[in-house]
């Protein structure tokens, strides 16, 4: 029986689109990129996928592209059967592809001007987080020199225990961590149905999804069997994930040449609507559900700075307490010894005593590297109210 679609409210109208991202994340299965018949690349597909890039790249929005494909690509070179894999297979497998992946990406690229770089995660990399900062720091450095990102898993590490498994969950991770403003699933179906329209042909497509609801999830099936290990229920996964960070999430068909172009022209999809306080939901995080391993003193400039949106710069910074690593949660106090703020730093103790009270711009010359210039970014901090619990920071 085809269930009822959700009921679309005024917001429907205001549907995000390409066009209009600063950042967009683009997540790509190894269904769309390899031929399993021919076990190569679908190479004027990819072609048109970089074209799209480049269309995208040219209205000045940044794209970081997920990009499934590296077994697939390996399993006729190293003559292994079809179906699943045993994990050592898997590990050997990924060592050979992702050499053939990224330089495919990084020729179809280069033909528009656009440098790749390659990047290979892990859970630990998203979830541990002192190496979600790094894994952050180098993105967003990436995206100053004006790079396309490729990220795959490591599956040549990974285990079954300690993996993504699917890379729609990764990439809603990626658009996380990187704060993108959209993330676009390229699938084999346009959208979001009341039931998998292969089956039944009663099923309704669903344009839009203001909220995430418990019969919305309920329209996830089992994957689809293949190459691929995600399907609806892991695209529904990678949605939760990404509208709970403020980021807007889109299911295209990613078959037709030109993809994204189509989808920029209004092309049939469901866009899923970023969780109105999703910004916010991490900062409260910060603010309430952690123990500081440290504090920060900083003077009256930097506490005006701070309640004005600014990060904490090393030169407001007076005094610092307790032993803490680049990462850990740090209490701000203020000159009278209230708690101001909370954030991550981006500096253990250790080095911030080196910087504390000096510009940013000595920061190189003291350590002996160059690190961030801010000690707490902004987007790493919450404000406290006096009580030292509630986030007032609603940027």
């Amino acid at each position: 029986m085809t269930s009822t679609p959700p009921p679309q409210d005024d917001r429907q109208a205001l549907a995000p689109n390409l066009t209009h991202a600063r950042r967009v994340v683009i997540k790509i299965g190894s269904a769309l990129l390899v031929d399993p018949d021919a076990a190569a690349l679908r190479q004027p597909w990819l072609e048109s996928v970089a074209a799209d890039i480049a269309g995208l790249r040219g209205r000045g929005t940044e794209v970081i592209v997920v990009s499934s494909g590296a077994i697939a690509l390996a399993r006729h070179a190293l003559r292994l059967p079809s179906g699943r894999l045993r994990l050592e297979e898997k590990q050997a497998a990924a060592a050979v592809g992702q050499i053939r992946l990224a330089q495919a990406w990084s020729t179809v690229l280069a033909a528009h001007g656009l440098t790749a770089a390659q990047l290979l995660l892990t859970p630990d990399d998203t979830e541990d987080r002192r190496r979600y900062l790094n894994a952050r720091a180098t993105l967003e450095t990436l995206a100053t020199f004006a790079c396309v990102p490729v990220i795959n898993e490591n599956d040549t590490v990974a285990t079954a225990e300690i993996r993504f498994g699917d890379n729609d969950r990764l990439a809603a991770r990626v658009a996380e961590m990187t704060q993108a403003d959209q993330l676009v699933l390229l699938s084999d179906i346009d959208g979001l149905y009341t039931a998998d329209p292969r089956q039944d042909p009663a099923a309704a497509h669903i344009p839009l999804v203001p909220v995430l609801t418990p019969e919305i999830e309920a329209m996830g099936g089992a994957p689809p069997p293949g190459y691929s290990s995600g399907g609806m229920r892991t695209k529904l996964v990678a949605a939760r994930i990404a509208t709970g960070a403020g980021c807007a999430m889109a299911i295209g068909l990613g078959s037709r040449l030109h993809p994204l172009q189509a989808l920029m022209g209004g092309a049939r999809c469901t866009w899923f609507l970023p969780a109105p306080d999703g910004r916010s939901a991490r900062k409260r995080w910060i603010a309430g559900g952690l123990q500081p391993c440290g504090r920060i003193r900083i003077d009256a400039g930097a506490a005006r700075a701070l309640r004005a949106g600014s990060s904490l710069l090393p030169a407001g910074i007076t005094g610092i307490e307790g032993e803490f690593e680049r990462g850990d949660l740090i209490e701000i106090l203020d000159g009278g010894g209230h708690g101001l703020a909370r954030g991550l730093s981006a500096y253990g103790s250790g080095d911030a005593r080196r910087i504390a009270g000096h510009r940013s711009t000595a920061i190189e010359a003291l350590l002996g590297w160059r690190g961030r210039d801010e000690m707490i970014h902004r987007d790493d901090l919450v404000l406290l109210d006096p009580t030292g619990r509630r986030d007032l920071d609603q940027r």
